[in-house]
C-alpha cells in the first residue's frame, strides 16, 4: 500500500463524484458549482499560463477569465473526461513524484468539496496509508493559517503533533489527518475535528475564515 498512487486514485474518485453530481451541484468551494470545479481542474493542468493568478491577486482576473472561458466552451462531460484522462504529456504532473506532491491533497480536498456539499454524507473510511500521506503534507497548513493570531497545533488520533503557527494563545485541533487537512484548508464547517485550548484562541478559530 505504501507505493499506492493516491493522487491517481483520487483523480478517478473525484471524476466519478463529478459525473454522479452533474454540472450544477453545489460544492464547498464558495460560489462554485461542480461545473466550475471541473473547469478549474482542467485549466490547472492544461493552462499553466493562468496558474500565477491562484496565488497573485493582481493576476486572479486573468485566471478566472480563462476558467470561465473553458467552462462555457466545453460540455461538462467532456471536462470531466479530460480531467480523468490525466495531464498532457508535457506536464510535470506526469512525473509520479510531482503528481504525488502537487495533487494528493488537491484531489482529496476537491473530492470532499463535492461529497460534503450534498446531504447525508459521512466521512470516508480511508486506508491508513492514505491518511499517513495526508499527514505528511499538512505542512502546507502553515501557509494558509500563518496570519491567524493564535498558536495552532494539529493532533492526530495517535497523539502526533504538528505546530503550524507560532505566537499568541494556544489551541489544539484534534482529528484524523484527512479531517485536519479539510479544516486547515478552509473547509472547517464540514471537517470533523475538535478544538481544545484557551477559550479565546478557540473562539478565534471558531469565528474565523480562511481559504486556499
Amino acid at each position: 500500500m505504501g507505493n499506492q498512487n493516491w493522487a491517481r486514485a483520487e483523480r478517478h474518485a473525484l471524476s466519478d463524484a463529478l459525473i454522479q453530481a452533474g454540472p450544477d451541484a453545489p460544492t464547498l468551494c464558495q460560489g462554485w458549482t461542480t461545473g466550475d470545479l471541473a473547469a478549474h481542474l482542467v485549466v490547472r493542468e492544461h493552462r499553466p499560463d493562468s496558474a500565477p493568478g491562484v496565488m497573485i491577486p493582481l493576476l486572479a482576473g486573468y485566471t478566472e477569465k480563462v476558467r470561465l472561458g473553458v467552462r462555457d466552451a466545453t460540455p461538462y462531460a467532456d471536462l470531466v473526461a479530460r480531467f480523468r484522462a490525466g495531464p498532457p504529456a508535457w506536464s510535470p504532473f506526469t512525473l509520479a513524484a510531482v503528481d504525488a506532491a502537487a495533487n494528493t491533497t488537491e484531489y482529496f480536498v476537491h473530492h470532499e468539496d463535492v461529497r460534503r456539499a450534498g446531504e447525508g454524507w459521512e466521512p470516508r473510511e480511508l486506508p491508513e496509508a492514505f491518511e499517513e500521506q495526508l499527514w505528511r503534507r499538512l505542512g502546507m497548513a502553515r501557509l494558509v493559517l500563518r496570519r491567524l493570531p493564535v498558536e495552532i497545533t494539529l493532533v492526530d488520533p495517535a497523539g502526533r503533533t504538528r505546530r503550524v503557527t507560532k505566537g499568541g494563545r494556544l489551541v489544539r485541533v484534534h482529528g484524523r489527518p484527512s479531517e485536519l487537512t479539510l479544516w486547515a484548508l478552509g473547509r472547517k464547517d464540514a471537517a470533523r475535528v475538535e478544538l481544545t485550548g484557551e477559550a479565546e484562541a478557540v473562539n478565534v478559530l471558531s469565528q474565523g475564515r480562511w481559504r486556499l
